[in-house]
């Protein structure tokens, strides 16, 4: 709650100040106002990111592209930047959406396309999922199964994707769904492995 407070104190003071410096004809601020709400919104997202995880150890070829909520839940979006290859943690809390048991169940392909159905980003819709493959993963300091699939995807350039999705829970108790997806013909383990391995979890994401 103070937390939530000192934000909208800070959001208000900018807003607040872009008003008045407009008002007394002051142009010459307007960019810097607008520098102030950039950093505002950029520390924010910085705070958001800690929340899911540390990514201190991530290599510069990787960039955090957003953090927003997928479905209400908490999410970080990160993309490589050579192929646009994207990465996605998902925090579903102490009420996972799926669990390394059941990414290691003979029925995870159900499962999966149950999953696809409900998480829906921007009305891009995932359909024809085929599982291809199975193996472990590091993230956040453990070795997890992840399962890699193909799919078909729609409103999006192209409509074939490959990815793999992987879940860990950490020290908070809660579960992470992870996912790394490219279109079908340009998707790498070698990047999501790189990608994975990097995040650990953080003091933030531990309370």
């Amino acid at each position: 709650m103070i937390r939530m407070i000192k934000i909208v104190f800070n959001a208000t003071i900018i807003v607040l100040a872009f008003i008045g410096f407009n008002a007394i004809g002051g142009q010459k601020y307007i960019e810097a106002i607008k520098d102030g709400i950039g950093t505002f919104i950029a520390q924010h997202n910085a705070e958001s990111v800690k929340k899911i995880g540390d990514f201190s150890k991530m290599n510069e070829e990787f960039i955090i592209d957003n953090t927003m909520s997928i479905a209400g839940y908490k999410a970080v979006i990160a993309e490589h930047k050579a192929s646009g290859q994207k990465m996605v943690i998902l925090d579903s809390g102490k009420k996972p959406i799926l669990t390394k048991n059941d990414i290691n169940s003979s029925d995870f392909d159900a499962k999966l396309k149950d999953v696809s159905q409900k998480i829906n980003y921007k009305g891009v819709k995932v359909q024809d999922i085929n599982i291809t493959n199975r193996g472990m993963i590091e993230m956040y300091g453990q070795n997890v199964p992840y399962a890699k699939f193909d799919a078909h995807v729609t409103r999006l350039p192209f409509s074939d994707i490959s990815g793999i999705v992987a879940s860990v829970k950490t020290s908070d108790g809660n579960e992470k769904l992870a996912l790394s997806l490219s279109e079908k013909k340009r998707y790498s383990q070698l990047i999501t492995n790189e990608f994975y391995k990097s995040v650990n979890e953080s003091i933030a994401s531990s309370k």
